[in-house]
């Protein structure tokens, strides 16, 4: 996608793009098919093919190669790529231990490489965990349930990065159910998750037989009623990706409004989010994840509205960007990951 900069933010835009080449080219002949998660000083100790197939970050890594294969044209990233998606298959075997987040496993993997290549095997597997998601949906509720055992009236806002799976099914099958499942959970989330402020619950609880609001626990965030900036990052991007492709209006102006908010809270810490903007201003604690996250959705508003607000969106998530760059950012090559300081939750990370 292309987007109407000034010089100035374009020649930061080519440049960044050029440290990004070079450093996830020897990220890549270094990790190959691995399946990486967090690194400790520099390096990737953990492979979660080996310690945690379902892992619900585990379509990452292949969807960063697949962004580089793209981009780039070099077949390393597509071998890489195909490495990470077969040793995924291992996680439908396990089955009982996914959830709502097939949709970040395979959507970033198997999904995006069936539109790129057009691979039958990959689009199978991302039809596979579709039915897995539409199989959580309470028909009762109007909502997707989002985690297992005893949780089976929770819902997170987190999910909301995970509907476009459905949609996906939904144009690939013809099938118009896919659609009814996620724009009823879509509703639910959007009625009970988003305040009046544009800020956002993490968790809501609902009754699973009429789909009433219970409780909104804390979850990631500082306590109930605060305000997790990742989760404030799903719903921009999320309810923006639902309305690319529903066009149901009620859409965008909540990824609007979710973004006024969160934009005027990072604009108070110089371009990037505290890990709760409701917590104690002291100790700080940083998560650059939510920063870059809320870019992307509010470079997607940008694509849906007016010419006249096109530019505040994308200033916006300029902003931001340039920022974590500054920040967080380490491109050498012989230090594992790029953005620094991202963060789990509050209290554990």
């Amino acid at each position: 996608m292309k987007y109407n900069l000034n010089q100035e933010n374009q020649k930061w835009v080519d440049e960044t793009f050029e440290k990004i080449k070079t450093k996830l080219s020897a990220e890549c002949d270094r990790i190959g098919d691995k399946i990486p998660y967090i690194a400790e000083n520099g390096v990737y100790q953990e492979d979660k093919a080996e310690t945690d197939i379902v892992w619900w970050t585990n379509g990452f890594w292949p969807g960063i190669l697949w962004q580089m294969y793209h981009a780039t044209g070099e077949e390393k990233y597509k071998i890489a790529a195909n490495g990470v998606e077969d040793k995924l298959d291992n996680a439908f075997d396990v089955y009982t231990g996914l959830h709502h987040d097939v949709g970040f496993m395979w959507l970033h993997s198997a999904v995006a490489n069936y539109r790129i290549t057009g691979n039958e095997r990959s689009k199978a597997r991302g039809l596979h965990a579709a039915h897995l998601l539409a199989g959580r949906y309470n028909p009762r509720g109007k909502f997707i349930r989002s985690w297992n055992r005893d949780r089976s009236g929770w819902v997170i806002v987190d999910s909301m990065m995970n509907v476009p799976l459905l949609y996906w099914a939904r144009d690939t099958l013809g099938d118009p159910r896919f659609e009814y499942v996620a724009m009823d959970h879509v509703d639910t989330v959007m009625n009970n998750t988003v305040r009046k402020d544009g800020s956002c619950n993490h968790i809501i609880v609902l009754d699973t037989t009429n789909g009433e609001l219970l409780e909104t626990p804390g979850g990631q965030g500082y306590g109930s009623g605060s305000s997790w900036s990742r989760g404030q990052a799903w719903a921009i991007y999320g309810f923006a990706l639902s309305y690319l492709y529903t066009k149901k209006e009620e859409y965008l102006d909540t990824a609007k409004k979710v973004a006024h908010y969160f934009i005027s809270q990072v604009d108070l810490t110089d371009g990037v989010a505290v890990i709760d903007f409701r917590a104690p201003k002291e100790p700080v604690y940083w998560d650059s994840t939510a920063g870059v996250c809320a870019a992307c959705g509010l470079l997607e508003i940008s694509n849906h509205v007016p010419e006249l607000e096109k530019e505040f969106y994308i200033n916006a998530a300029i902003k931001i960007l340039k920022a974590t760059d500054e920040k967080f950012c380490n491109w050498d090559e012989n230090y594992d990951s790029i953005v620094q300081m991202g963060s789990g939750s509050y209290f554990t990370e």
